[in-house]
Order: structure tokens, then C-alpha cells, then sequence
């Protein structure tokens, strides 16, 4: 299943399955126009890019985002007859994609305040059940969650740092576990290594982003 998942930049994720799901498409290159549905999990500057949007969507696709986004959306020039715009604890199915949405939030930092709705989203795709964090900490609704692959940010500053995320993995024991958020806009390249060292080889690391 991680073959099928690529991290363009940040936490820029695409899966392609039956169904290309992008997450918070970043930095995209050329205009694929490939996206089926498209996750952002909240409206800062390096998870909603209305241009790397309009790289990927399409005529058909569809949208998900928090509640709160919808103005934001609109002013954007998309469509939000297209939308789902949900809350943290919702579910909905989207293109036979099963969608959970989980809270993402800092508990201590004041840069994603769980009051904001911000989202992490789970999706089964494949027959496999993949957390896409979004930018959070270490909480008690991330760790409630079940899946088979999680998707991390590691960069420190605004989210988990490298150690925080591998404890994070570790209590969730999914297959596999692919870090985001490092290495360009906040972290160094360096923060995987620490990253899986961390880990101790008690979940599979796989590296996606590139450097």
C-alpha cells in the first residue's frame, strides 16, 4: 500500500488507488488534473494553496475541508456546491472512500488551537485504513485512532518534533509510518533519521519526501 502514496512537499500526500486522493497539495509540479478528492486539513498557507488546487482538480472532483473553511473556499473561487465540509468525530463516504475525520490541534502551542476545527483525516483506501495527521501534536484523539498506515509530521515548531511523533507511532503500532512536515518550510532533513532511530524499529519507517 506506501508504493501507492507519494509526499510532494510538506504534507502535500497523494494516494492513488481506484480513486487519487490528494492531501494539502503543495509545491506541484505541471497540471496532472488527476485529483478525485482532495483533503485539506486547514487553511494555513502551506496546506491550502488555491494554485496547487488548480493543478490537480478537476471538473469531477470533489472537496473536503474543515467547517470553518467554507468563506475561505468561496473567496478562493472554487466551487462549494463541490465541498464537505466537516467537523472533528464526523464520517462520511465519498467516491466509495470512507472518510473519518480526526481533531488536529497543539496542546500547548498557540499555532493550531483545538477550538479551530482543524482536521486530520482517516481514509480506506485499498483496504487499508491511512491516518494523514495534519499538523498536530501528540493527543489523546490521535492516539484513539485505528489504522494501518499514518502519515506524520515531524518537523517540531508547529507540530510534533521527531521523538514526540515516533512515541505517537509507536502507541498506534500501524504497518507503516511515512514522515511529513520536515525538511523544507520547518525541520532539516536530518529530523527523519531521528525520526526512525526513535521509532526503534518497532513500526516500519518509509521515506517518501525527497531531498
Amino acid at each position: 500500500m506506501t508504493e501507492l502514496i507519494t509526499v510532494n512537499d510538506q504534507s502535500s500526500i497523494r494516494i492513488a488507488a481506484d480513486s487519487v486522493l490528494y492531501f494539502d497539495p503543495l509545491s506541484i509540479t505541471g497540471t496532472p488534473h488527476d485529483a478525485d478528492i482532495i483533503l485539506i486539513t486547514h487553511d494555513h498557507y502551506d496546506h491550502f494553496s488555491p494554485d496547487d488546487i488548480s493543478k490537480v482538480a478537476k471538473e469531477e472532483t470533489v472537496f473536503v475541508m474543515p467547517e470553518g473553511m467554507k468563506g475561505g473556499f468561496k473567496k478562493a473561487g472554487f466551487p462549494v456546491e463541490k465541498a464537505l465540509f466537516m467537523k472533528p468525530g464526523e464520517s462520511a463516504s465519498l467516491r466509495g472512500i470512507e472518510i473519518e475525520t480526526v481533531p488536529a490541534y497543539n496542546l500547548m502551542k498557540p499555532f493550531h488551537p483545538k477550538k479551530a476545527g482543524w482536521l486530520g483525516y482517516v481514509a480506506a483506501v485499498a483496504g487499508e485504513r491511512v491516518y494523514v495527521c495534519g499538523d498536530t501534536d501528540d493527543t489523546p484523539e490521535a492516539r484513539a485512532v485505528k489504522c494501518d498506515i499514518v502519515c506524520v509530521p515531524i518537523g517540531g515548531t508547529y507540530t510534533m518534533d521527531a521523538t514526540s511523533a515516533a512515541e505517537l507511532v509507536k502507541a498506534l503500532a500501524p504497518k507503516a509510518a511515512i514522515p511529513t512536515h520536515y525538511g523544507s518550510i520547518v525541520g532539516k532533513p536530518a529530523d527523519a533519521d531521528a525520526f526512525e532511530k526513535a521509532v526503534g524499529g518497532k513500526v516500519k519507517v518509509v521515506r517518501k519526501l525527497r531531498f
